[in-house]
């Protein structure tokens, strides 16, 4: 008899996914079938954003309206549960960017309800996870939660994804290729099956990118334009599913939360872009690794082709002082920290030095930490 302790689940995708052009106004047969009385949880602007996208998709139902404030924080979700109970809400759809979807998913998580995820934006995978990132009031990331399923019902308008400034598929597509660099770092020589398909399936994503993002970000709305939406929202998303967490975060991703606590206005996608240069540099630092130092090579010239961010300075880091930079790189490494899915160990100086040196070719990490301002010498 199969020992209960060892029986392992997946939460691969969504349970159903509909896309296509103006598929939002054409999905209220979809909705309906979920529940009758939804709760729309929205950030301001992509409730905005939003409006002329729904058309009569939501026509007969007794739908509730709100947005998420100040952020996909414990504030916002107890205030939302109660909006839930106010309400009588039997269903929740999360509507907007990854923090919007993030709320959404783990509102219905805690009240047991199903959820619809609209993405309003290709900057994140969160459409697609059975997973949200929680935050403190004032956007700083403090942990995370597994949720028991994936979204009911992902709904991909490609007509209200193009609506988005171009800069978000730009983050998403900085987003989706971490998955490569992370998973292949921290699962590359796994033996399972699903995780290898994972990190096979990073690679291909990866290659997607490299070949199509640029003449995607030039034909917006175009099918290559498609293409590369369906690989930052959903393909992105598989990978997470089959291979689980050290497939989906590793330093790239430390390197992310560590930085919303110094409070700057930057897209996910673009703290995950930076985070994998630096994970390339600590390979460098720490292992000596020369693939390494050839594949951040290739990716600071993919960066410059879409206007990723390389540097401190691209991300308005220049002025930040040792004091902050060291506490992210505290926060980065603290116990339990995705970064820790490495195969070797970082400490915060390492880190710092890697963060301070990623378009360096050479740079030693004693010297780069008395490197100020923090911008980087390019090699």
């Amino acid at each position: 008899m199969t020992d209960v302790a060892q029986i392992l689940t997946l939460q691969v995708a969504p349970a159903r996914v509909v896309r296509g052009f103006g598929i939002l106004a054409r999905s209220g047969e979809e909705i309906a079938r979920l529940g009758k009385r939804p709760l729309v949880i929205s950030g301001v602007h992509s409730g905005e954003a939003i409006a002329p996208f729904w058309g009569n998709s939501l026509a007969g139902l007794a739908t509730e309206q709100t947005t998420y404030s100040p952020d996909c924080s414990e504030t916002s979700l107890q205030n939302l549960r109660q909006t839930v109970a106010d309400h009588g809400a039997d269903l929740i759809i999360g509507a907007g960017g990854g923090k919007a979807l993030d709320t959404a998913k783990l509102v219905a998580h805690q009240c047991n309800l199903p959820v619809v995820t609209v993405p309003t934006s290709a900057a994140t995978c969160a459409a697609w996870t059975a997973l949200s990132n929680v935050y403190s009031d004032t956007g700083a990331f403090q942990y995370d939660v597994p949720l028991d399923k994936g979204p009911d019902l992902l709904i991909l308008d490609y007509g209200l994804v193009a609506t988005a400034p171009p800069k978000t598929l730009v983050a998403g597509i900085g987003d989706a290729i971490a998955k490569w660099y992370e998973s292949s770092v921290s699962s590359g020589h796994a033996s399972q099956t699903l995780i290898i398909a994972a990190v096979q399936q990073a690679r291909v994503l990866r290659d997607i990118l490299f070949q199509k993002s640029l003449e995607a970000l030039q034909q917006p709305g175009s099918q290559i334009w498609q293409e590369v939406v369906d690989a930052t929202v959903l393909l992105a998303g598989v990978i997470g599913g089959l291979g689980g967490a050290q497939c989906r975060t590793v330093a790239a991703h430390a390197v992310h939360n560590g930085l919303t606590h110094l409070h700057r206005p930057t897209l996910h996608g673009q703290k995950v872009a930076y985070g994998i240069l630096v994970q390339l540099r600590l390979e460098e630092i720490v292992q000596g690794n020369q693939l390494a130092a050839t594949a951040r090579q290739q990716l600071l010239q993919f960066y410059q082709q879409i206007n990723l961010p390389s540097t401190l300075g691209d991300l308005g880091l220049g002025d930040a002082t040792i004091a902050e930079l060291t506490h992210a790189a505290q926060i980065a490494c603290a116990p339990g920290s995705d970064i820790h899915h490495l195969p070797f160990g970082v400490d915060p100086e390492q880190l710092l030095a890697a963060m301070v040196s990623t378009t360096s070719g050479s740079t030693p990490h004693s010297e780069a930490i008395r490197q100020c301002p923090w911008e980087n010498t390019p090699a």
